[in-house]
């Protein structure tokens, strides 16, 4: 026995599947048009594949129709267990997907931003080497270097310290710089300098 059509709207999912159990071909395309749009999206959203949802959707309703013979009227929901069934088609599907990447064993080691011991000694002997011939330097002039290069100050902020002119912070800058190159003259291949 078939039901009309138009009254399939106030049918539950139970009741036309049941109907379908029973030989009702139009009870079928009732469910499936209800149902199918929702796990179709459903699907779409968990594999982001048009064609891959569609296909997991079939095996679904293949799945829907031939359990329907025993299915248990107030067990689940018809749209419950259909969406169970589908979220788990989906997750086969996903762990069955090749992953992209690398196998850990073949990600070689992060590269240590920091300087290598080697370089790290080397700097500390600039430094060394550079704190000592600015310490040789007369005090005028060191004071001169240490707030022009090391502080940041302008000239005319050194000059005010230094209670001098402008031209005397450049000429005693310029003095330092001569000092400190020629005191280093000698250490440029030992201190990793070229030339």
């Amino acid at each position: 026995m078939t039901m009309p059509l138009d009254a399939r709207a106030d049918v539950d999912d139970a009741a036309l599947l049941a109907r379908y159990a029973h030989g009702d071909a139009a009870a079928a395309r009732a469910l499936t048009l209800r149902l199918v749009p929702r796990v179709q999206a459903q699907a779409f959203r968990m594999l982001g594949d048009a064609a891959e949802a569609e296909d997991v959707v079939q095996e679904a309703m293949l799945r829907l129709w031939r359990i329907a013979p025993e299915w248990r009227e107030g067990e689940a929901l018809v749209s419950t267990w259909l969406y169970r069934v589908v979220s788990n088609l989906c997750t086969d599907r996903l762990r069955k997907r090749p992953r992209a990447g690398v196998p850990l064993e073949d990600v070689a080691e992060p590269q240590d931003p920091r300087p290598g011991a080697e370089a790290q000694l080397q700097e500390a002997a600039r430094h060394a080497a550079l704190r000592g011939a600015i310490a040789d330097l007369p005090e005028r002039q060191r004071i001169a270097l240490t707030l022009r290069h090391f502080e940041g100050a302008s000239n005319p902020e050194i000059a005010a310290a230094l209670d001098v002119s402008v031209e005397a912070v450049e000429s005693l800058t310029a003095r330092a710089k001569r000092a400190l190159a020629q005191a280093l003259k000698g250490r440029v291949a030992a201190l990793g300098y070229e030339g």
